[in-house]
């Protein structure tokens, strides 16, 4: 089976990686793979290095860029419908935002051209019945929604717009979360039978096998941190959504309470100077540790080094860094948005707090720094729940599945390559 693989861009995020497992998992398995991916701009940091590692084409589009920009992606959408008629694949796979739009375009394009060349430019109808069940076939995974309630209407109803039309150039959407299924279905976007959920596998070893203590003593020590102290952390970028100011405002009240804890920050971006200023400002310079960017590798080790996971996001489809934490056995408070609960349920896998509930976000902090058999109890019931449910490898078998559905589908074109 020749596959190709779409994506806005290769930084350091959820969506990348889950993409980059999905292409060496199918590379592995003896599939032709070929992945099309716009520059890695900004602060966030890149995945090129292992994409090219991974034993399959990695073809860089210069003009497959996040920003909406008609200079960039009207010849993005033509390159791209270019190189998908040289590659001529049997699935198009695609991720993000522009990539999903543009890369669901060229390939539907591309569909109905073999099907008028099939059938003839006079018998347009039976072209169209020909195009629904041809190649190559066309896959959309959801990672997130670029519409949400923190922008503006207008902005919205131009993005569902989009999102409309691309779905009608879609065979099937994989949505990393039920919630994100629901939110797509409710916007109009899509018919329910077109949706199959699969959640966004991990590689589970690193995280599931803690380092010695004498490494996580080590780490702590690099950070700055004591032996005796309790580490909340937090695995974000520094955007906006993100929601660290909610995390600092909890830590100012908390600091007093807990003198021996500290807030570990892992990650960059656009405002790291803005934080850092803020949490000056508010005298807990000693109090925080920001770590930039990392590796992806050093994830599972700082996680482990850490006693209490806190995300803030106020918009996810289902952050990997919540099972992440559950498979290191870590106990987690989160805001309860988009997918997060079907993770993190509310006093048995972690603490859901309402979407900008500073009050709420500090006590359950407070409660889980207080009471260690608490995040135990927590910590090991979502790692008994994660460690199946997110394997990347699970992941891999749910995605070929639905893509030998489809090949199921082709019998006017001999179905997929083997």
């Amino acid at each position: 089976m020749k596959v190709v693989h779409v994506i806005t861009r290769l930084i350091l995020g959820g969506a990348q990686e889950n993409t980059l497992l999905t292409c060496e998992g199918l590379q592995r398995r003896g599939h032709e793979v070929v992945l099309i991916t716009g520059p890695a701009l900004g602060p966030e940091g890149q995945l090129f290095d292992r994409a090219r590692r991974g034993g399959y084409r990695v073809l860089e589009l210069n003009c497959l860029r996040r920003a909406i920009n008609p200079v960039h992606d009207l010849p993005g959408y033509l390159q791209l419908k270019r190189l998908l008629r040289e590659l001529d694949p049997d699935i198009v796979h695609t991720h993000s935002a522009k990539g999903g739009v543009l890369g669901r375009w060229a390939a539907w394009a591309l569909r109905q051209e073999a099907a008028q060349a099939c059938c003839g430019a006079a018998r347009r109808f039976k072209a169209a019945q020909v195009a629904a069940c041809g190649r190559p076939r066309i896959i959309h995974t959801i990672h997130g929604l670029a519409f949400h309630p923190y922008q503006s209407a207008a902005l919205n109803r131009f993005y569902i717009a989009i999102e409309r039309a691309a779905a009608r150039r879609t065979d099937v959407f994989l949505s990393v979360a039920d919630a994100m299924t629901r939110q797509a279905l409710a916007a109009g976007i899509g018919r329910p039978a077109q949706f199959v959920r699969v959640f966004s596998g991990l590689e589970t070893r690193p995280f599931l096998e803690p380092p010695s203590p004498e490494r996580i003593a080590q780490v702590r020590g690099e950070l700055g941190i004591p032996a005796d102290t309790m580490v909340i952390v937090t695995v974000a970028r520094l955007f906006h959504l993100k929601g660290h100011e909610y995390i600092l405002e909890s830590a100012r009240r908390l600091a007093g309470r807990f003198p021996q804890a500290v807030w570990l920050w892992v990650g960059d971006g656009l405002l790291r100077e803005r934080l850092e200023r803020q949490i000056a400002g508010a005298g807990l310079a000693e109090r925080f540790r920001l770590t930039g960017l990392v590796p992806p590798e050093r994830a599972a080790e700082l996680l482990h080094a850490g006693d209490v996971l806190v995300h803030a996001s106020l918009r996810e489809g289902l952050a990997r860094v919540l099972p992440q934490a559950l498979l290191a056995g870590k106990a987690v408070v989160s805001f309860d948005v988009d997918g997060t609960r079907e993770v993190v349920t509310h006093e048995r896998t972690g603490l859901l707090v309402g979407p900008r509930d500073v009050e709420g976000l500090t006590e359950a902090q407070a409660r889980l720094l207080a009471d260690e058999e608490l995040r135990r109890r927590l910590g090991q019931a979502g790692r008994d729940f994660c460690r199946e449910e997110f394997d990347h490898e699970r992941m891999l078998d749910r995605i070929l599945q639905v893509y030998q559905q489809q090949a199921a589908l082709l019998p006017l074109q001999g179905g997929l390559r083997s």
